[in-house]
C-alpha cells in the first residue's frame, strides 16, 4: 500500500506553519482533542477520509489521531488540496493522497488508496468515498462500522442511496447539524465564495449585479456577503418558499433566463446540474463572470460553453476567458469547480472548527451506538455541546433559565 502521494514534500515547513495558524483559531476542536487524548475512543481503528485537504482539515486529522485512530485521507475535489498542508501531513506520518490539479483518474486512484487501508469508519465530503466503497470496493463493506458526511451534496446522494436500499452502513449527516449548516454553509460559504471571486478577478463588487442561483443556506450566505459589499443581488430559485424568503430578505427574484441578461457576476450554489446552460450564455453581457460554489463542477454547463466559443485562453491563474462566436467574452472561474477552495483557501478556520467538532463527535457516536444502515442525525445535545465549546473559546457567557422559567416551559397549566 502507498504511504502517501503529494505534490512536493519540500513544502511541508510552510504547511506546518499554516496548520499551526489554523489551530490558533479552532479552540472548540482543540477542546474536543483534549478529551480524545485522554479517552482514546478510536484506538485500534482506521478512519478513512475524503475531505478537502486544507489546514483546517489537518487539524481534524490530528484530532482523530489523538483519539487513537490510524488515519488515511484523500482530497474530495481535484482542485482544493493545499499542497503545503498535504506535504506537512505526509511528513507527520499520515497517509495522505492528493494534490492541486489532479485529473479525474488520479482523483479516484487517490480515494482508492484510502480504501486500501480498509477503514472501519469513513468521513466523507460529497459521498465519493462512500459511493466507491459501494460500487467498486464492495469487499470492504462488512468491515465498515459507519461513517459521516460533511456537505449538502453528499447528504442528497446518501438519501438517494438509502431510498434505493443501496446504503449498507449507517452514516451521520453532519451537514444537518445546526452548528454545521447554519454556520459553515451560511458564514463560511458566504465569505469564502466572495473571497475566491475577488482573488480570481480582483473585480469591484460594489455596483455590480450579482446573481445567486440557489437560496439554501449557502445561497443565503453568498447573497448576504455580496449585498454587504454593495452589489445589487438577484436570486434565482426553484423552491417557492425559498424564493419567497429571498424576496422578503430584499432581493430581486426571477428565473435564470431573465437574470442571464442582467448579471455581471454569477454564482451557483444549488447542488444540481446544468443550472446555467447553453441558452443562458448567449444572453449574457460581454465580460460576465461565472463561478460555482456547489460541490461538483456540474452546475454550469461548461461543455456547452466550450462549443459556443471560438477561442479560449487562461487569462489569470483561476480565470479562463471564453470568446463566443458573437464576440462576447465570458470569464469562467476555477474551471467551474468550488471557487472558494480552488481560487481561495476555503472557509475560515473558526467556522471549520465547529464543523469538525461535529465530524469527530459523529465518528464517536457511530462507535458508541448500534445504528442500522441508513442516514442518521446527531442528537440536539451534541449541537448544544459544540455551541457551548465555541462560546467558551470566545469567552462569552450565555444566560440561564431560572427554576420558575424552566417549570413554566415544561408546564401546560398556566395560561392567560
Amino acid at each position: 500500500m502507498k504511504k502517501h502521494a503529494v505534490k512536493d514534500l519540500s513544502l511541508a515547513k510552510q504547511g506546518q506553519k499554516n496548520i499551526e495558524y489554523a489551530e490558533m483559531q479552532m479552540g472548540a476542536l482543540l477542546e474536543v482533542r483534549k478529551r480524545m487524548q485522554k479517552e482514546k475512543p478510536f484506538k485500534g481503528l482506521t478512519i478513512g477520509l475524503a475531505l478537502h485537504v486544507t489546514k483546517e482539515t489537518a487539524a481534524l486529522v490530528r484530532t482523530l489521531k489523538s483519539g487513537g485512530a490510524k488515519v488515511a485521507i484523500a482530497g474530495c475535489n481535484p482542485l482544493s488540496t493545499q499542497d503545503d498542508v498535504a506535504a506537512a501531513l505526509a511528513k507527520q506520518g499520515f497517509h495522505v493522497f492528493g494534490w492541486k490539479g489532479q485529473s479525474n483518474k488520479e482523483y479516484y486512484e487517490n480515494i482508492n488508496h484510502v480504501l486500501d487501508y480498509k477503514p472501519e469508519i469513513t468521513i466523507d465530503d460529497g459521498c465519493d468515498l462512500v459511493t466507491l466503497a459501494h460500487t467498486h470496493r464492495k469487499e470492504l463493506l462488512d468491515n465498515i462500522i459507519g461513517g459521516t458526511e460533511e456537505t449538502t451534496t453528499g447528504v442528497i446522494r446518501l438519501r438517494a442511496m438509502e431510498k434505493d436500499n443501496i446504503l449498507q452502513y449507517p452514516v451521520i449527516a453532519v451537514n444537518d447539524n445546526k452548528t454545521k449548516h447554519l454556520f459553515d454553509n451560511v458564514y463560511g460559504t458566504g465569505q469564502s465564495t466572495v473571497d475566491g471571486i475577488l482573488r480570481a478577478t480582483n473585480t469591484l463588487i460594489a455596483g455590480k449585479t450579482f446573481v445567486v442561483c440557489g437560496y439554501g443556506d449557502c445561497g443565503k450566505g453568498v447573497a448576504g456577503r455580496a449585498s454587504g459589499m454593495l452589489a445589487n443581488v438577484i436570486v434565482c430559485e426553484v423552491d417557492a418558499f425559498r424564493a419567497l424568503q429571498a424576496v422578503m430578505d430584499g432581493y430581486r427574484v426571477m428565473p435564470i433566463a431573465q437574470a442571464a441578461k442582467l448579471g455581471d457576476i454569477f454564482t451557483t450554489v444549488t447542488g444540481n446540474k446544468n443550472v446555467i446552460r447553453k441558452e443562458h450564455f448567449t444572453k449574457m453581457k460581454d465580460g460576465a463572470i461565472l463561478s460555482n460554489s456547489g460541490h461538483f463542477d456540474a452546475e454550469i454547463e461548461i461543455p456547452a460553453l466550450k462549443k459556443l466559443s471560438k477561442s479560449s485562453r487562461q487569462l489569470r491563474p483561476s480565470m479562463k476567458e471564453y470568446t463566443l462566436r458573437n464576440n462576447k467574452r465570458i470569464f469562467m472561474l476555477a474551471d467551474g469547480r468550488l471557487v472558494n477552495l480552488s481560487a481561495a483557501e476555503g472557509h475560515p478556520s473558526t467556522v471549520m472548527s465547529l464543523s469538525f467538532c461535529g465530524q469527530t463527535l459523529a465518528a464517536e457516536y457511530v462507535l458508541k451506538n448500534s445504528l442500522n444502515p441508513g442516514v442518521h442525525l446527531l442528537p440536539e445535545s451534541v449541537d448544544d455541546h459544540i455551541s457551548k465549546l465555541q462560546l467558551k473559546t470566545m469567552n462569552i457567557k450565555k444566560d440561564s433559565l431560572t427554576k420558575e422559567q424552566s417549570k413554566y416551559l415544561g408546564s401546560w397549566k398556566e395560561g392567560t
